[in-house]
């Protein structure tokens, strides 16, 4: 991590530009010609919930400009529980789920960055496995997960749809 980017809790005065970043984020998927995050999720609704349980996390710029957006979970996630396929582990495990990056201004290397930026988090807090999901046709993604060293574990459904579903062992 850069002394240049941090990242840190969001706040409840953050909602509408990390609500920008995601509808960014919407339209690249549909511009891709994705059916991810075209149903009405993520929302409005779903950004404050994340803020009020302190899910939400923000990679800011030294101006404490807004580079990204993830939700960082410690709860189980009932979708994972029934996974076609096999996790790495049965133990506790930290959740990802809406990581966006904002395009104005467009930072290179963000989402991967994050990714890197939530390993310390997870682990001081006694988590060490990360798991994550996404959509079959998110390359971008995809190739994060790759980069990272995250493992293939099988698929899971998330409102009807199956998503690529991805461990990391932390320690």
């Amino acid at each position: 991590m850069t002394e240049l980017r941090r990242l840190r809790h969001a706040v409840a005065e953050e909602q509408d530009t990390i609500w920008t970043i995601l509808q960014q984020a919407i339209q690249k998927r549909k511009e891709e010609g994705s059916e991810q995050w075209q149903d009405g999720y993520p929302n409005p609704e779903v950004i404050a919930n994340d803020i009020e349980k302190n899910y939400a996390y923000v990679c800011v710029d030294e101006d404490d400009v807004i580079l990204g957006y993830v939700a960082l979970i410690f709860d189980i996630e009932p979708a994972y529980e029934n996974i076609e396929g096999h996790w790495l582990t049965e133990r506790p495990y930290a959740g990802i789920h809406r990581l966006a990056v904002n395009q104005e201004p467009y930072v290179k290397g963000i989402a991967t960055w994050m990714m890197k930026a939530v390993e310390p988090i997870c682990k001081e807090l006694g988590y060490y496995s990360i798991k994550v999901d996404t959509n079959f046709d998110n390359i971008g993604m995809l190739r994060v997960f790759e980069k990272l060293d995250y493992v293939y574990c099988g698929e899971v459904y998330f409102r009807g749809a199956a998503r690529k579903a991805f461990e990391k062992r932390l320690d």
